[in-house]
């Protein structure tokens, strides 16, 4: 039987942004229910103890994410939440406390991955009021900044991200600019279970890109696995739009679905490093493992 360090489980398609960085979904809007919520968990139990409340979609929307949350301590899940932090005030009563929570990650680059934000100190002091108290229950907290651009940032770039470091470094009293200690692509520790994460732009590969030779790896199916709020099960959570289709939970269990011949053939051909799938030859996600 495989095993997966961890099962992206996604709770909503719907997100209350626009990023530019971030596709809009062509998917039936959705948020699980918790019954459906607790039986995909059920099928999944044999093969993780780890789940990531995304794929698309901003799981914070989910009106119900205290009980998605008490349903994962039930059954023995630790949980990571990715949000953009835009709803944590409004959610953080629904948060704390959750012995499930393991970690949870706020994409800071969506403030200015979305036209039409304003007021970035407002918006960074809901998210660090909410820090200040969850880490006092050992939860993880990792800021992202995944805005770098490969062909150099202008100013304005610069800048934005700069305003927001400078907030960072004042509400954790940092005694150095972070830019002298984080690495693009790795996380500085910038206080006890609080990190700061900078990387370059991310590409959500897409079928209308363009294909290369097809050579490299991917952990897909190997160590993850991802479900999306249909019961559409993918190889990882960059499928956003469902192309790697393997399967639905709500007609097919988990089980069969993850050893069937096409999810086979996808481990395989990375065994070899070769990616069988038009979508996995238009990702380049793949090239960071070498080829």
């Amino acid at each position: 039987m495989k095993s997966f360090k961890k099962v992206y489980v996604e709770i909503t398609s719907v997100c209350n942004l626009a990023c530019t960085f971030c596709p809009p979904t062509e998917r039936k809007a959705n948020f699980i229910q918790r019954d459906t919520f607790s039986h995909i968990l059920d099928q999944i139990k044999p093969y993780t103890n780890h789940i990531y409340l995304h794929v698309k979609g901003e799981p914070l929307l989910h009106p119900r994410i205290d009980e998605l949350l008490d349903e994962s301590a039930a059954k023995g899940f630790r949980v990571n939440i990715t949000t953009n932090g835009t709803l944590i005030a409004k959610n953080s009563a629904k948060l704390l406390g959750k012995p499930a929570l393991r970690q949870i990650n706020f994409s800071l680059h969506s403030f200015d991955g979305h036209i039409g934000s304003n007021n970035r100190e407002g918006y960074l002091q809901a998210i660090f009021a909410f820090v200040r108290e969850v880490v006092k229950q050992g939860v993880i907290v990792s800021f992202r900044l995944w805005n770098l651009r490969r062909d150099n940032a202008t100013n304005l770039e610069l800048q934005r991200n700069r305003e927001t470091l400078s907030m960072l470094e004042r509400e954790f009293g940092l005694d150095y600019r972070i830019e002298e200690k984080v690495i693009p692509g790795s996380g500085v520790r910038i206080a006890p279970n609080v990190y700061l994460n900078q990387d370059h732009e991310f590409e959500w590969p897409s079928l209308h890109a363009p294909e290369d030779e097809g050579r490299g790896f991917c952990h897909a199916l190997r160590s993850q696995a991802a479900i999306l709020s249909n019961g559409t099960v993918v190889p990882c959570c960059l499928d956003g739009e469902g192309v790697i289709d393997l399967g639905n939970v709500h007609e097919t269990p988990f089980s069969v679905i993850v050893e069937g011949e096409r999810a086979n053939r996808l481990v395989d051909g990375f065994s070899r490093r070769e990616a069988v799938e038009e979508l996995c030859r238009k990702c380049g996600y793949r090239k960071r493992f070498g080829a």
